[in-house]
């Protein structure tokens, strides 16, 4: 049997099969502004037969950019461009997602294959960076802004209005991005958190944003549709955020009405040390899995049919997501799903070469 080709129900939501397309910033936008190519990079998944597909990360503020080609959800003007592909994402039988984001200290950056390097707020095409304190990534890094009570507040405001403008948008699923050294992520972990007011110190006080940011997108959400979760399971590093951290936080979102976690690692400490490897990751998810009683995303060097189907088959994990795989072979499903014996719906136009 193909564990990867049955169906995955959340909510009222109920995706064709286990495969995800996992969040892959394209930095090409203007103005947070999707276009063709986002037409064409979201809308070639779903025709190469994912279940959901995720679109990336997408600033809540304009200062929540990590570049000037990040999408963004910030105005009503955004809702448009973005409604035109979740509509052909769901022609193609696929559900359509979206991750809500602001990258914290790590935003104002170069795009990647400019350098990828941060632009100084004293740049015309920088600006202010902030953060839950005023500690860099890295030690070259511009000093970002200690967030207020007030800044706090106003990015609660604007996760809550950027979900009404992906609901409007048609999306069926939405992602808070908690992990990778974000701004969320940022609050979460001790090393780069060091408030103490009732945001800093403790891990209830660390987790205090997130969780507000949950209640907030969950308020405006409809029930019958699914919220996710993506966080940094572990830091990789001495003295950071922890599994067990995520698996106490696990238990406390899915009190506040997060349905899956999507379970990452690292990107907020520079002197992370990773053990890369295949399916590296994948212990994370089993262990939220198991322990917090939630569903999870496999994410993480999963490559192959057999892979993705055997981590689905054993119970780690309720989806997979794939990221660099996907950009590599946009029709990996159809292809997995021959490997694995399994029936796909194909699109019509392409029956002639199944």
């Amino acid at each position: 049997m193909s564990h990867l080709f049955t169906p995955f129900s959340s909510r009222g939501l109920t995706l064709r099969n286990r495969i995800v397309v996992s969040p892959m910033c394209q930095y090409s936008a203007i103005d947070g502004l999707a276009n063709d190519w986002h037409l064409v990079h979201l809308g070639s998944r779903a025709t190469g037969g994912a279940g959901l597909v995720l679109a990336e990360a997408t600033a809540v503020l304009t200062e929540g950019r990590i570049t000037n080609g990040c999408l963004g959800l910030w105005s009503d003007e955004q809702i448009a461009p973005l409604k035109r592909i979740t509509r052909f994402i769901k022609t193609q039988g696929a559900a359509a997602g979206i991750q809500l984001a602001h990258a914290g200290r790590k935003a104002s950056c170069h795009l990647p294959w400019h350098g990828a390097q941060p632009i100084a707020p004293t740049e015309a095409t920088g600006w202010q960076t902030m953060a839950p304190s005023a500690v860099p990534y890295r030690h070259t890094d511009p000093i970002p802004k200690a967030m207020t009570v007030s800044d706090i507040e106003h990015l609660t405001n604007a996760f809550e209005s950027a979900a009404i403008r992906a609901l409007e948008a048609g999306f069926d699923t939405i992602e808070i991005h908690a992990a990778h050294g974000y701004l969320l992520n940022q609050f979460l972990s001790p090393l780069s958190n060091l408030r103490t007011d009732d945001y800093g110190g403790s891990f209830e006080n660390r987790i205090r944003l997130l969780c507000r940011v949950a209640e907030r997108v969950r308020s405006v959400w409809p029930t019958h549709l699914p919220l996710w979760v993506r966080i940094s399971a572990t830091e990789w590093a001495n003295g950071g955020w922890t599994l067990d951290d995520s698996i106490a936080l696990a238990v406390v979102l899915k009190e506040l009405g997060v349905d899956l976690i999507d379970c990452s690692s690292g990107g907020n400490a520079h002197h992370q040390r990773i053990d890369v490897e295949q399916g590296y990751q994948v212990p994370f998810a089993s262990a939220i899995r198991r322990q917090a009683q939630l569903a999870t995303g496999a994410v993480g060097l999963i490559t192959t049919a057999e892979q993705a189907n055997e981590i689905i088959a054993e119970g780690h994990a309720d989806v997979v997501l794939l990221a660099r795989q996907l950009l590599r072979d946009p029709y990996f499903p159809l292809h997995a799903a021959r490997q694995l014996a399994a029936e796909i719906t194909w699109p019509n136009q392409y029956l002639r070469a199944k």
